[in-house]
């Protein structure tokens, strides 16, 4: 009965060596989770099956600079915020502005990007300009995202009953072209993505509002916010963000 179990301990330190020699000498890299809402483009969409975009990469780039593995969780844009506060993502990106109402919940790093709010309407539509949705007597229904500060600002300009909130901003220009709102507010290159791939649309020449892009992380998270700040100022510094935006922005 000694020798047999002796002769299974001894197998089963073999086998932990042999594990420990595979896998030991390999350091596995800590996971850095993002959440994002993939239907922003150019900032966040699928190509397959996979998510890219200006966040994408950026959010890779300074994984890299952390030595981290970087893994994105897609999820509807008003979850996002739940998400990092509770911990089940480290940090969310999506276009997504610094705002006194979101600084409530959580922290956001230096901002990486500018983003401009804009107007998609149809084609011969009687909204010609932002002055048009404030002039005296004007009654439009405008639809928007979901969580988004354009849904925010559409709120408070023309009161929650005149505007229809949507999912995705596909959802929203799909109701545009149906007739269900007379305009859409959402950021503007997505605005210009969305006009491209949906004909007898278009995109106001005046913005609506101007933003700074930025990462929200976990108030409870210094530590994180402290890192993705240094990592940001690098690679604005070295030229790889501009060089990311310009890969997907070409004006």
């Amino acid at each position: 009965m000694k020798k047999a179990l002796t002769l299974v301990l001894a197998v089963l330190m073999l086998l932990t060596a042999v594990f420990c020699f595979a896998g030991c000498g390999k350091e596995e890299k800590k996971v850095l989770k993002m959440a994002t809402n993939a239907y922003f483009p150019p900032y966040e969409y699928y190509e397959g099956k996979e998510i890219v975009g200006i966040d994408a990469e950026i959010a890779k780039a300074i994984a890299d600079k952390l030595g981290m593995e970087l893994v994105i969780e897609d999820m509807a844009f008003d979850s996002i915020l739940t998400a990092v506060e509770n911990g089940s993502v480290d940090f969310g990106m999506a276009g997504m502005t610094v705002n006194a109402e979101r600084l409530e919940s959580v922290n956001f790093t230096t901002s990486y990007a500018k983003g401009v709010q804009s107007i998609i309407v149809k084609e011969g539509s009687a909204i010609t300009s932002v002055d048009d949705l404030f002039a005296e007597g004007a009654s439009y229904k405008v639809g928007v995202q979901l969580g988004t500060t354009g849904d925010s600002y559409a709120c408070s300009d023309f009161g929650e009953e005149n505007v229809t909130q949507y999912t995705t901003g596909n959802e929203a220009v799909s109701a545009l072209l149906k007739g269900d709102v007379d305009c859409v507010i959402i950021d503007n290159q997505p605005a210009k993505a969305y006009v491209a791939n949906n004909e007898g649309t278009k995109v106001l020449d005046t913005a609506y509002a101007d933003e700074d892009y930025a990462i929200c992380v976990s108030k409870e998270n210094k530590d994180l916010l402290e890192k993705l700040n240094k990592a940001i100022d690098e690679l604005i510094e070295d030229g790889t963000i501009e060089k990311i935006i310009n890969k997907y922005i070409k004006e």
